[in-house]
């Protein structure tokens, strides 16, 4: 009776212990969660960090003015493009400069300032130009087919009114968006070879002033290619804890294929939970569903 006691009171000592473990385990992970994620609704984009950054973030911070002034001049002579400068994030041996483009084309985009031996190098300031003349590129097709746009911008925003799936916010498209044309629930991306927006985008460095209608004409739609076109689409579960909706996913994905009137375009679209990681920006994650390459939605 006595051995059959003590073996009584070890199950019970080892499930109390294993269950504390458990506990301890799941507030590990919370922790965890709590330190890597945000609500998307909460993420500004100013918590974005990238690697080795730390001490070339402070000596950015500590010459804001000059690198603004240096970033602003760049996009003016380079691009032909008035810009404002939202946030600066350290690199390794440098500064990540994200700014947005003042009226249209309407782009995020990002250049970057070296900093060696503690001095920050503004005539060193550069960008990689492919990315910045799709970006461009980018805000003009948007420009130019305002009405298409706004059939899709109008679906979207419909989807957000019914408060299951929202978008990030204006602040973090700002301070850690570059992406080129983008809106709270997607961007525009567009491969070099794409050749019918080539004309605007040259139309656009000869003469920014050119109108709308000027720089529609220009486009040449003969050759255009839907599969050189891209429009992301990202939204995420309103209520933190929601699972991605399967039936909000097939819905979008069936409009998608459907919608009459939308950009010609091949469109990927990702639905995520309620969370951002803080410091990448990231919000896809193993839970996401998605539909994309190589089974994208070519509307031509």
């Amino acid at each position: 009776m006595r051995m059959k006691r003590v073996f009584l009171l070890g199950l019970i000592g080892v499930s109390i212990f294993l269950g504390g473990c458990s506990s301890l385990f799941r507030d590990s992970e919370e922790e965890h969660i709590k330190k890597v994620y945000i609500r998307v609704q909460d993420y500004t984009g100013e918590e974005y960090r990238q690697p080795f950054g730390k001490k070339t973030d402070k000596i950015a911070e500590a010459n804001r003015d000059v690198i603004e002034e240096a970033t602003i001049k760049y996009f003016q002579e380079t691009y032909k493009t008035d810009v404002k400068v939202h946030n600066m994030v350290g690199v390794l041996k440098g500064v990540k400069v994200f700014v947005e483009s003042i009226g249209e084309p309407h782009f995020y985009t990002y250049a970057y300032v070296q900093i060696q031996d503690n001095e920050v190098l503004t005539h060193l300031i550069g960008a990689e130009d492919y990315k910045i003349q799709s970006a461009i590129q980018g805000g003009l097709y948007h420009m130019i087919f305002e009405e298409e746009f706004r059939k899709l911008d109008d679906y979207l925003e419909s989807l957000a009114e019914e408060r299951r799936v929202t978008g990030i916010t204006k602040e973090a498209l700002q301070n850690a968006g570059g992406l080129g044309f983008m809106t709270p629930y997607y961007f525009i991306n567009m491969l070099s070879t794409e050749a019918a927006i080539k004309p605007v985008y040259d139309l656009y460095l000869r003469d920014p002033d050119a109108s709308k209608k000027e720089l529609r004409n220009a486009f040449d739609k003969n050759l255009f290619d839907a599969e050189n076109l891209f429009i992301n689409i990202q939204l995420f579960m309103s209520d933190k804890g929601d699972e991605p909706s399967e039936e909000i996913f097939n819905r979008v994905t069936k409009d998608l294929e459907e919608m009459s009137g939308i950009p010609k375009a091949t469109y990927s679209f990702t639905l995520n939970d309620n969370l951002i990681q803080k410091e990448t920006s990231v919000g896809s994650k193993e839970n996401s569903l998605s539909r994309e390459f190589p089974n994208e939605i070519i509307r031509k």
